[in-house]
């Protein structure tokens, strides 16, 4: 089983246990279809509380179905539009502490949302810490699972201050791979060398226009919901980051999202053209072929061609003969053979 279905169906089952799941999308690329899937797939038997500030609790489950979930609907809480509104830490608080012992799964659907509640990141930060003190001193295992954007909060949830184990899923548009394989000739593993693919897709995934240019682009898709490649059938490309798992360090892998399951790289269908090898050139035309007269040479013109001395034929050959200097004089050198001191007695 690869990592992100690993996640996906049993979250609290990855050893050693991991008590922060951070779901990151972009203006490029929803991550939704993860949270739903992984709110499906949470134990009837754990409790699980969804928060949700930015969407309705309808979209992202079907509370009447699960029992276990308890949703709280803070999306038409809004500070400055709310006369009686307040800060909702207290109420998260003490919703998290009334849950008896035992397992408890605490969901926060737009970590971005609520730091504009809040109106600081450093106040959501410290609520954050606070809430996965609370879970990771529970008696049973528990997970924090929080959604947002990239943002400077981000880079602060990801440090390993706040938590020593980690698992980070990122959307990406399949565009990303498909444009690095044909602008620099890298292929993600198997097909290509894992060293030189992260090396190339991590700075480029980072710059987020770049993402928005391919996606909203002339030759973008213009939605940031995936790939459209059968009816009401999107995929996407996830990036999986575990930080101390099985393994020593952080494993990294990117893996495919097809419809509402994960998938392997391989399987997705708007990446086809990047795991085909091309077909061989087709000989090219031959310019000779169908004119009215022969610009081809017969047999003995070619061996008389190859008898003729070309000027350029000794270039490269090292001179072997010894240097001399032939002078001929004219009329006007004066020349004598005699010698012109002999009558001088030396």
């Amino acid at each position: 089983m690869s990592l992100l279905s690993s996640i996906i169906h049993n979250p609290t089952g990855l050893k050693p246990h991991q008590p922060l799941i951070i779901l990151q999308s972009s203006s490029a690329q929803t991550c939704y279809p993860i949270l739903r899937n992984l709110i499906s797939n949470f134990r009837p038997t754990t409790q699980t509380l969804l928060f949700c500030f930015l969407h309705s609790p309808s979209n992202l489950t079907n509370v009447d179905e699960a029992p276990n979930i308890i949703a709280f609907d803070f999306t038409g809480r809004i500070p400055g539009y709310d006369d009686l509104w307040c800060g909702p830490q207290d109420e998260i608080l003490a919703r998290i502490n009334s849950v008896p012992p035992g397992s408890l799964n605490v969901i926060i659907d737009s970590v971005d949302t609520l730091t504009s509640d809040l109106g600081s990141t450093p106040k959501t930060y410290k609520f954050i810490r606070t809430l996965l003190g609370l879970l990771t001193t529970r008696s049973e295992p528990s997970i924090l699972v929080l959604h947002l954007q990239p943002s400077p909060l981000l880079e602060l949830l990801t440090q390993i201050s706040l938590s020593p184990t980690l698992m980070h899923l990122t959307a990406h548009p399949p565009a990303i791979i498909t444009h690095i394989a044909s602008a620099y000739l890298t292929h993600p593993p198997p097909a290509g060398p894992a060293e030189k693919f992260w090396s190339v897709f991590i700075p480029f995934s980072e710059r987020t226009h770049e993402s928005e240019r391919l996606v909203y682009g002339l030759d973008g898709n213009g939605t940031s919901t995936g790939a459209l490649v059968s009816k009401g059938m999107r995929e996407f490309v996830v990036e999986v980051i575990i930080r101390g798992g099985s393994k020593r360090g952080v494993e990294r892998t990117v893996e495919g999202w097809k419809g509402d399951l994960p998938c392997e790289l391989q399987a997705l269908e708007s990446l086809k053209s990047i795991w085909t090898r091309r077909k061989p050139e087709e000989a090219r035309p031959d310019p000779t072929q169908n004119v009215s007269f022969n610009l081809n040479l017969t047999p003995s013109q070619e061996k008389s061609r190859a008898q003729v001395p070309l000027p350029y034929a000794h270039e490269g050959n090292p001179v072997t003969t010894v240097g001399a200097i032939l002078y001929d004089p004219d009329s006007a050198d004066d020349i004598d053979d005699d010698d012109p001191d002999e009558d001088l007695d030396i």
